[in-house]
């Protein structure tokens, strides 16, 4: 469903079974039956209020999009810049290109990479207590910990909150950097995106900001906390992370690199 007036997506299977005259489903290979494919060679589905009967033959599998929340199966169109393709299930966004979508993500990519480095070395909390004061930074507060079988914890941490959010940022700066300049992507940038995508559930910069957050509230009755530099970096790299992957287009990242 489409937010403008051009219908760009329509459901084209989620069922075996064929409503139309003369369609039958049973003769056919068990796995055109998942995909919905009749024995006339259409794609047909139930009458339900979420999908569409589609007439015409299947199309080929790169003009096809899975809503990655329902995996309702769509037949994607002409999509202008500005427009939005949604999923008529559950309304995800499928589709959003935008006009410079691609040296905005740079920009910010590499924005976040400098707050991510300069918020390794600068004081990341300090604390006070009758008199006596201390200040840590990220790495310093990792490796207060790294005695013993808390090594792992440590080098965990770290690669949570700092290793993967950058490995990610790297990842999408070498993937899109060649595709705005219009130029062919560079060597392995399609394996480099793919990545960048599977990583994203598992870096957890912000569940760290949040974490702190909560964790500072409950020592403020016990000393003095001073929020260093490196905090507010921290902040605003996921305020970046979250603007970065509003203006992120997957299909037409994918699109272009299969050019």
């Amino acid at each position: 469903m489409l937010s403008g007036q051009r219908n760009v997506a329509r459901v084209i299977a989620s069922s075996s079974h064929c409503d139309l005259p003369g369609h039958d489903t049973s003769s056919q290979n068990p796995k055109n039956n998942m995909a919905g494919i009749c024995s006339a060679g259409h794609c047909c589905c139930r009458a339900n209020p979420y999908l569409a009967i589609m007439e015409t033959p299947t199309p080929p599998l790169d003009e096809l999009i899975a809503c990655p929340h329902c995996d309702a199966l769509y037949h994607v169109g002409t999509i202008k810049k500005g427009e939005r393709a949604k999923c008529e299930r559950c309304h995800a966004k499928l589709i959003a290109p935008r006009k410079a979508a691609g040296a905005h993500i740079i920009a910010l990519a590499l924005a976040s990479v400098v707050l991510v480095v300069a918020a390794l070395f600068l004081p990341f909390i300090g604390i006070s207590r009758l008199g006596f004061s201390n200040q840590a930074t990220i790495l310093e507060i990792a490796w207060a910990f790294s005695g013993g079988p808390m090594l792992v914890l440590s080098l965990a941490t770290l690669g949570l909150i700092v290793g993967l959010p950058l490995m990610r940022l790297l990842l999408t700066l070498y993937t899109l950097i060649p595709l705005v300049r219009d130029r062919p992507p560079w060597p392995g940038a399609a394996r480099a995106f793919r990545l960048s995508e599977q990583l994203k559930p598992w870096s957890m910069a912000e569940i760290f900001v949040i974490g702190c957050a909560v964790s500072l509230v409950k020592l403020g009755d016990l000393a003095r906390i001073e929020l260093g530099p490196a905090f507010f970096m921290f902040a605003v790299l996921v305020v970046l992370l979250v603007i970065q992957d509003t203006f992120m287009d997957r299909w037409s990242v994918w699109k272009a690199l299969e050019k």
